[in-house]
């Protein structure tokens, strides 16, 4: 599938790139940024799929998070997409910041007026992989997958629901009992109707409580004062205890600010 370089900066000795490309899943134009740090000239490098949050684009983590000289320094390759497709023309798409445009909360929609372009899951966890490593010197074998709020959510539902896919998965304050939250329950109720048993396969406590994979090493960190946390949108507490019931590691780290520092896992 061909790639439409957008821009190009040298960084950190390595080059942060964004290209666009026509997605098969999204039936639209997406854009993904991808850092390739120093090390991918000379052989393949381990990958970092980064998720970003509710109204973000692939410019976020870029502009923002300073990533790259810690990429540069471990030679990983961080590959950033966008949170959802772009220009569909549906209706309603733009009347929300939490639904619609920018946030497709990584779900694979079944509801008619969304089920065509609204394919996000299958596009991180298939589509993008397939293009990052055709066209470029990745480590398929070390895939680690990140992300924060609506992307923390949708790095853990990718790393649950693919057992030995990802060596790694953490999140920053992720949306981690979305059933249970105002906002994953107007996501969930728009893309994927009222059925709440399709819920289920989205919902990261639900999914950790009949995890039977590979061990998975997984890290969240959440700032103490996030509005988000007292508001009930999180619920990291129900996450955990899944995973405490299940017999599953979590490293659960409550900051006074939230940070975003990669902590990563390749084997």
């Amino acid at each position: 599938m061909a790639l439409t370089l957008v821009s190009s900066n040298k960084c950190f000795d390595g080059f942060q790139k964004v290209f666009e490309h026509d997605s098969t899943e999204l039936k639209c134009k997406m854009r993904f940024g991808i850092y390739l740090p120093p090390k991918a000239e000379g052989g393949k490098c381990p990958v970092l799929y980064w998720l970003s949050g509710l109204t973000c684009t692939e410019q976020n983590f870029i502009t923002k998070a300073g990533s790259q000289q810690e990429a540069a320094e471990h030679g990983i390759i961080i590959v950033s997409p966008d949170t959802s497709p772009r220009g569909c023309n549906i209706e309603g798409e733009d009347e929300s910041w939490d639904f619609g445009t920018g946030a497709g909360f990584y779900v694979n929609a079944t509801e008619d007026q969304w089920k065509v372009n609204y394919r996000m899951y299958s596009y991180i966890t298939e589509e993008l992989p397939h293009l990052i490593n055709s066209n470029f010197p990745a480590d398929s074998e070390r895939m680690s997958i990140s992300g924060h709020s609506m992307g923390g959510h949708g790095a853990l539902i990718c790393a649950l629901k693919n057992p030995g896919k990802y060596k790694s998965v953490s999140a920053f304050a992720p949306i981690c009992n979305p059933m249970q939250c105002p906002w994953g329950q107007k996501a969930f109720s728009g893309y994927l109707g009222s059925d709440k048993s399709k819920w289920e396969s989205y919902d990261a406590t639900v999914l950790v409580s009949a995890y039977s994979g590979p061990q998975l090493d997984i890290l969240i960190d959440q700032g103490r004062d996030d509005q988000f946390l007292a508001a009930g949108q999180l619920l990291p507490d129900n996450f955990i205890a899944a995973c405490t019931e299940k017999k599953i590691p979590v490293v659960f780290r409550l900051q006074q600010v939230c940070i975003l520092i990669l902590s990563l896992v390749f084997v």
